[in-house]
């Protein structure tokens, strides 16, 4: 490009900085979307990750008790191991016993301390060998005493804590009070990949576990000096034979830290995807106004045609400032990404996911990528207003006004229908998905991916085609207005069915924000409406007692089992009844039948009830039968799922190994809350897990003031009727539905924001026509009207245009997916909510416009491009 015409660039550029701060700041808050969810997500795969922090650092041999899972890295051995055994063996320096029980922190308020990101607060001995320790004290000194601890670092900040302060530990057994006397780091970090740590004496440690004396769930070795690790690992393996799982120290480690990456790297798929929401929100604002930028400039453009520039130059020039904006943008949107990501980071960590440990992220990733996700999101925005200019023929310099040309019809309808068809693909992937592969989250997932792409595409192809909406409804608002208005809604008529392409850029954008707000709107109803529903029938006690923390999924943390003791004897309370929970693995028959591939582990979960008077607290489709000490009742959908049968023998491995139960029956929970796969009796449940989590206590009769006295003494416990604990409950599984409501709030503002711009610039646009109205006679009032009658029209297509996307949206999830949950079924009100969002958002966007140009003087108008 000559000289020249970078001199006219520079200037238009000047000229017109004012119409490009909109479109900027558009860009701006786009990238910052990106940079904000791509710091959320390395902060999460850091937190998660635990850096490469390891309890197992220092030794070199793990001998673990009974069977591990493979699949669960963190999880406790499900056998026992004599420490003994180990001391005196040849080969071995040092051995300490090691053991691990889920607890919740509280502080001495009674509010829940959080572990870092996915990971949970676990119960674990102070090592005093020092050849063995882990642990560095950063202040204090080590627990001595039954009722002192040790806390991670990590733990300390998040909870406030100092040495000799006091905080509750919720055992599964029981509550207690415990002092900290010291804070330590691993390997200089806060926390490990496991989560935060509480460390205590061996001997409250072992009362915790429920363990015999001289017994562990594992024991760490270190070798003597010379002795390689492997070469010990393999004699303890043989001297100690198959009632114990005998691995590296080193092997624990890197598999701890490829779950951790693992997990990692499904964050930030998840946030990438909402992330990419923003990208094409911003693509959409700033294409549209690229779009009007050259409209606006036609006369311009065919001057410089008619002068000598070429296509390719006149492209180039449009080109060169969405550089420059994308470049401006790319810098404000990648620093404004920090404070993003902290409120990203505040709002998941009130369900329970909490990264605010990490520390932010100033590597090449976390700020480059952003910075180029910018630049190609303006350019890529820009490609076409750059077409659209270099088609500006000379002869449109002697245009006095910059009416839109008449457009070929054909090809818009091809293009927009190409668009819609890739939307289709998109679903018919999904069809693929639900036909192929097994029902759960995982489909339901990846499912609901796929419907996103394609209904993106369906609003980008809606777009394209939205022009050729523009007339049969700008007509019908026509002749409203001109039967409201008079004279002053004809003339609206006529300005929005002569431009239809500067009405359908500011209803685009309507359409996106409507669509994103109604298809949130109309799954959260659907999704918490059922759950509200099928817990109601499932729960037929009036109250539980749940614990005032969360899980790292956002449900209810457990509360300690002898809580039921204090509730039971509260006045008019008939029946309270404990519900635990435990995770086993499916060991025979095995999964997938006989298929000569190595099946994938089947894992469910397993609620324990009080079987006498189940049916007072719980109400459960199929009425299982009472069932008696090593029986068990499965879901249908795990009895359809692997294929068994009543009366059936099967062999699971829980917290204390292998144990054989009989298939008694059949049943099914549909609030998937209490008992979603299966359900054994207390006593069945202790032989699987002694320690399972108590998830609540039910309690049928009584009152909430008579439950509340009863457990004042309990802290971090509440008191919840039934419709709050399904609230409650129901948490874990819409989490992933909530964490969208940053990501879709912040695109709406893009959208909304965009379709301000879009009116601004349109008003910009006709100064000359509106000056021109001035001079033969209209008054203010009447200008305003005009610019209101459009906005009417507005809001009409971007409100029909964008429910219909919603609605077919939650429509293709229902059929895709299968789920009950999602049902097109919305409440009457919510169409009037969202066109009267919609017509708030368009007036109120189109007030400051309205008002500018009715102030345009008639001078101006007359020399206005």
């Amino acid at each position: 490009m000559g000289n020249p015409l970078w001199l006219i660039a520079r200037r238009s550029f000047a000229e017109g900085w004012v119409r490009l701060v909109a479109t900027l700041l558009a860009a701006l808050g786009s990238i910052a979307l990106i940079a904000g969810s791509l710091q959320f997500a390395l902060r999460s795969q850091e937190a998660v990750s635990g850096g490469d922090a390891s309890e197992y650092s220092r030794a070199d041999v793990l001998v673990q008790g009974g069977a591990v899972d493979p699949e669960d890295v963190y999880g406790a051995p499900d056998g026992r191991v004599r420490l003994d055994q180990l001391t005196s063996r040849p080969g071995v320096a040092a051995a300490a016993g090691d053991a691990s029980v889920a607890v919740t922190a509280s502080r001495t308020s009674g509010q829940a301390i959080m572990a870092a990101a996915e990971g949970r607060t676990l119960l674990r001995p102070w090592v005093s060998d020092p050849q063995l320790n882990p642990y560095q004290l950063d202040a204090g000194r080590a627990p001595a005493a039954d009722g002192e601890v040790a806390v991670v670092r990590h733990l300390a900040r998040a909870g406030e804590l100092n040495v000799g302060d006091t905080m509750t530990l919720t055992l599964p057994h029981e509550t207690r009070q415990v002092r900290v006397s010291g804070i330590v780091n691993v390997q200089g970090r806060g926390a490990v990949a496991a989560g935060d740590l509480v460390l205590a004496s061996p001997e409250t440690v072992q009362r915790a576990a429920m363990l015999p004396a001289g017994t562990w769930q594992s024991v760490w070795v270190k070798a003597a000096p010379g002795v390689p690790a492997e070469q010990l690992r393999g004699e303890l393996a043989r001297d100690l034979g198959k009632a114990v799982t005998v691995r590296t120290a080193a092997s624990v480690r890197q598999a701890q830290l490829a779950a951790a990456s693992g997990e990692g790297t499904t964050i930030a798929g998840i946030v990438g995807m909402l992330a990419s929401v923003a990208i094409f929100v911003g693509m959409f604002v700033v294409a549209n106004t690229f779009g009007t930028l050259v409209r606006q400039r036609t006369r311009r453009l065919a001057l410089l045609g008619a002068i000598g520039a070429t296509p390719r130059q006149i492209a180039r020039l449009i080109r060169l400032e969405a550089l420059v904006l994308g470049a401006i943008a790319s810098v404000g949107g990648v620093l404004a990404g920090f404070p993003v990501a902290e409120l990203i980071i505040r709002l998941f960590a009130r369900d329970g996911f909490d990264v605010s440990g990490s520390d932010p992220q100033t590597g090449w990733i976390a700020l480059t990528l952003p910075a180029l996700a910018g630049i190609l999101v303006t350019q890529g925005a820009a490609w076409q207003a750059a077409y659209r200019a270099r088609s500006v023929s000379p002869v449109q310099a002697l245009r006095s006004t910059v009416a839109e040309p008449r457009e070929r019809r054909l090809p818009r309808l091809l293009f927009g229908g190409a668009i819609l068809i890739g939307a289709v693909a998109w679903y018919a992937v999904a069809a693929a998905i639900r036909a192929s592969e097994p029902p759960g989250p995982d489909r339901t997932f990846v499912i609901a991916l796929m419907v996103l792409f394609g209904s993106l595409m369906a609003v980008t192809g809606l777009a394209v085609l939205t022009p050729f909406f523009v007339r049969p409804l700008g007509g019908l608002v026509g002749r409203v207005g001109t039967l409201v208005s008079g004279e002053t809604g004809r003339l609206a008529h006529a300005t929005v069915t002569r431009s239809p392409r500067r009405v359908a850029a500011a209803a685009s954008s309507l359409t996106l924000g409507v669509a994103l707000v109604a298809s949130v709107a109309l799954v959260t109803i659907s999704v918490n409406g059922r759950f509200r529903e099928a817990g109601r029938e499932v729960m037929v006690a009036e109250h539980a007692i749940t614990s005032t923390a969360r899980t790292a999924e956002g449900a209810p943390a457990p509360v300690a089992r002898d809580v039921v003791t204090k509730v039971a004897g509260a006045p008019g309370v008939s029946r309270a009844a404990v519900l635990t929970q435990t995770e086993v693995t499916l060991v025979s028959p095995a999964p997938g039948g006989s298929s000569d591939e190595r099946p994938e582990p089947f894992a469910f979960l397993v609620s324990g009830a009080e079987q006498k008077g189940l049916r007072d607290v719980l109400k459960l489709g199929g009425r299982p039968p009472a069932l008696a000490t090593g029986e068990i009742a499965l879901s249908s959908a795990v009895m359809k799922g692997q294929k068994l049968r009543r009366g059936q023998e099967i062999v699971v491995r829980g917290g204390h190994g292998r144990t054989t139960l009989k298939v008694a029956g059949t049943y099914h929970d549909p609030s998937h809350l209490f008992a979603d796969q299966a359900l054994v009796s207390p006593e069945t449940m202790d032989r699987l897990d002694t320690n399972a989590v108590t998830r609540a206590v039910l309690v049928r009769g009584g009152t909430a003031e008579a439950l509340n006295r009863a457990v004042a003494g309990v802290p971090g416990v509440r008191v919840l009727d039934r419709d709050a604990y399904v609230d409650a409950a129901s948490q874990s599984q819409t989490r992933a539905l909530r964490s969208t409501y940053v990501f879709v709030g912040m695109a709406l503002l893009l959208a909304l924001f965009g379709m301000a711009t879009t009116v601004s610039m349109s008003v910009a646009e006709r100064t000359r026509e509106f000056g021109l109205l001035g001079a033969v006679g209209a008054t203010t009032r009447q200008l305003r009207t005009i610019i209101r009658w459009e906005a009417a029209t507005v809001v009409v297509l971007g409100t029909i245009l964008g429910l219909a996307i919603a609605m077919g949206t939650l429509g293709m999830l229902h059929i895709m997916s299968g789920s009950s949950y999602l049902r097109p079924d919305p409440p009457w009100w919510l169409f009037p909510v969202v066109a009267a969002g919609a017509a708030v958002a368009a007036l109120a966007t189109s007030a400051l416009p309205a008002r500018r140009a009715a102030a345009v003087p008639v001078l101006e108008a007359a020399k206005a491009e």
